[in-house]
């Protein structure tokens, strides 16, 4: 039995009021609120294990270094992958995707070669593809989506797939739609045509079991503060494979194996990717998370996130003028983006926030997936395991009194 009043116990800032009303956190799809368990981790280490990580010979360094790679095993475990050393850390999704983007077309792409990526992507997986189409010459292509937000058929896909496509670049979830792609068959479509595939996994990382043995993706990448860790720390995932032929993205400490005036050889994997001092408390602080997610039950949390995604739609649908956008709920994940009437997205947000309601507004970072559906922005709330049905009441109760003042 999922209980949820002992989940919420482990997250005090749920107890606080905003403008003298109780909180409602429905912004979790920009970053999620952490348990207890993860600030008390990263504080201890602060306070006793507090040294730089690798090479050091005193204990404290010793023990710094076996957090930081126990923290390693532990994400390598989380999402099932072969080798530890197929795990890079990174500050963030974003980041995980600009070292791919740099290292991938720096050796594997020449001018005219194409990265082919959605209609529904977020900026940090459009970007740094076009700015190596600046300065390289490649090409970034799109795959279109249907009106109600998936992926044109898997024929559709096919066709897109030429001799010029180096890599496919996908979301597994969008953050605005919930959309849930079917990664899967897209990476064995993408395969049996030689072309690798890297998954943006910030959005599913949280919600749902993954892995990567199974999806036999090439690359997958995720965010700390979106499954309950610190900010700033971030995960790639590559097949090892990959990672050998990849050159490194950074220069600097930490990923060299011997500098001379000559030249400059470089350290095994991962750490080659890892140039400079690693935040190796906020390491310690993601293994926490991951821990507390399996305590929880990844499964538990899914079931409980579907029946808030499901009632959520349920109810936003007895609003007058309100437009959902995305699929239906059996085939997104917890996010769920509307617009009311004529009503500024925005207003909408500055009111609720004035009830206690955290919801966030405008384009979500996903500029052209707004100009296919032809709106500035949306309203998005977006759950977490924390949250309850009583909070989508709250919610909708909300929009109806903004409503009722226009």
């Amino acid at each position: 039995m999922y209980n949820i009043n002992k989940v919420r116990e482990d997250f005090p800032i749920l107890s606080r009021e905003v403008y003298g009303r109780p909180l409602v956190y429905l912004d979790n799809a920009a970053t999620t609120q952490k348990p207890l368990c993860v600030l008390d981790a990263m504080r201890d280490e602060y306070l006793n294990v507090n040294a730089n990580v690798h090479r050091g010979v005193h204990y404290l360094s010793q023990q710094a270094t076996d957090l930081h790679e126990a923290a390693r095993e532990t994400v390598r475990a989380f999402i099932n992958a072969a080798k530890t050393e197929e795990i890079v850390f990174t500050r963030g999704t974003t980041e995980a995707i600009n070292l791919v983007a740099s290292s991938f077309c720096d050796s594997q792409m020449s001018e005219g070669d194409e990265v082919l990526v959605t209609e529904m992507e977020h900026h940090s997986n459009i970007v740094p593809w076009q700015l190596q189409a600046q300065r390289k010459g490649i090409v970034v292509r799109h795959l279109p989506i249907s009106d109600d937000g998936r992926l044109v058929g898997c024929d559709s896909v096919a066709a897109h797939l030429t001799e010029r496509t180096k890599l496919l670049s996908i979301a597994h979830v969008s953050n605005v739609l919930g959309t849930v792609n079917p990664v899967k068959e897209l990476v064995k479509m993408a395969h049996e045509r030689g072309i690798p595939v890297l998954v943006d996994a910030a959005q599913s990382a949280p919600h749902f079991a993954i892995d990567v043995q199974a999806l036999d993706c090439d690359f997958l990448a995720f965010s700390g503060h979106k499954m309950y860790g610190p900010t700033g720390i971030g995960v790639l995932y590559g097949k090892e494979e990959w990672l050998d032929r990849l050159p490194p993205y950074q220069g600097g400490g930490e990923m060299i194996d011997k500098v001379t005036w000559e030249r400059t050889t470089f350290e095994r994997l991962p750490f080659k990717f890892e140039a400079g001092t690693p935040d190796f408390v906020a390491t310690h602080g993601l293994a926490t998370a991951i821990n507390y997610l399996r305590t929880v039950g990844l499964d538990s949390i899914e079931a409980h996130e579907k029946d808030l995604t499901r009632y959520c739609l349920q109810q936003l649908q007895t609003i007058d003028g309100i437009h959902i956008y995305g699929p239906e709920a059996d085939s997104r994940d917890a996010v769920v983006s509307f617009n009311v009437g004529s009503i500024h997205h925005l207003d909408i947000g500055t009111l609720l926030d004035r009830l206690g309601i955290a919801v966030r507004t405008g384009h979500h970072c996903a500029q052209p997936l707004m100009d296919r559906l032809g709106i500035s922005g949306t309203v998005r709330a977006s759950f977490a395991l924390y949250n309850t049905r009583e909070e989508i009441d709250a919610l909708v109760a909300g929009i109806r009194r903004v409503a009722s003042m226009f």
